[in-house]
């Protein structure tokens, strides 16, 4: 049973979720792969019985845009306008949609100053063409299942604007993960040292504890600077085998996966 909980601990330690929480008497290290598991106990009233709460190890963080998810910018935005690749980026602003990605401008600035020299467009046009664009890179939606089956906690950690609602309401990535970094809500953009060190901080726990996936090996990089486990994304079957060298158990049940997936 997966609980939610909310509570100040102690001064000497702080506790992030979600947890998996179970009913024991005592508190045990193990190890798994080659990461080692913080077990971590707190009391909770109730009058029914006191409960442990359990983190497991490691926390995997996922880029999302061409990492899970069909990045359309690059794909069919150069079509909606008219434009080749080459010729949107010579007449888009140069930092608007930096901005919009880490929040600090509107949609309705980003439509006023997305291109350079002013000009007005659809935005609502170029909102519904990205949602058609949106798609789960092939392979990747199962190994995510497998993964939250196995009890691996989840987080997307991702340079993208509040349109990383709309790639929810098309494709329900939180079904298998949860939409934590964006870096419109933290208004940081990787490969920004920053960011990643308040992801850590957030998580609460080692920098070593963490596996960030992402496609764009300078973003891998600089999270290997900081001491967390990087890994580059080039298809989902490649990223199996590297996820099980670093121990990360994806074993599943195939064919319960098929009836699941069919029904």
């Amino acid at each position: 049973m997966a609980l939610l909980i909310s509570f100040r601990p102690s001064s000497a330690c702080s506790i992030s979720f979600p947890f998996i929480v179970k009913k024991t008497s005592s508190c045990k290290s193990a190890k798994m792969g080659s990461f080692s598991t913080n077990n971590i106990s707190c009391s909770v009233t109730s009058s029914a019985s006191t409960m442990v709460a359990q983190k497991k190890l490691p926390i995997l963080l996922f880029d999302v845009m061409d990492t899970i998810v069909r990045d359309p910018f690059y794909h069919d935005v150069p079509a909606f306008f008219r434009m080749s690749m080459k010729e949107l980026l010579e007449s888009k602003h140069p930092t608007s949609w930096i901005e919009f990605e880490k929040g600090l401008i509107t949609e309705d600035e980003l439509t006023r100053k997305f291109f350079k020299d002013g000009r007005s467009f659809d935005i609502e046009g170029l909102k519904n063409c990205m949602r058609r664009g949106y798609s789960y890179l092939e392979g990747v939606e199962g190994l995510l299942n497998s993964l939250k089956k196995n009890g691996y906690e989840i987080h997307a950690f991702t340079n993208y604007p509040i349109w990383y609602q709309m790639i929810e309401d098309e494709l329900k990535l939180s079904n298998y993960l949860s939409w934590t970094f964006c870096s419109c809500i933290f208004g940081k953009r990787k490969p920004d040292p920053d960011f990643y060190l308040e992801v850590v901080k957030h998580l609460n726990v080692k920098a070593s504890n963490c596996i960030f996936i992402d496609d764009r090996m300078r973003n891998v990089e600089a999270a290997i600077e900081l001491g967390l486990k990087g890994l580059q994304f080039k298809n989902a079957d490649l990223l199996r085998k590297d996820l099980s060298l670093l121990g990360i158990d994806i074993s599943t049940n195939e064919s319960q996966d098929i009836i699941e997936y069919s029904s």
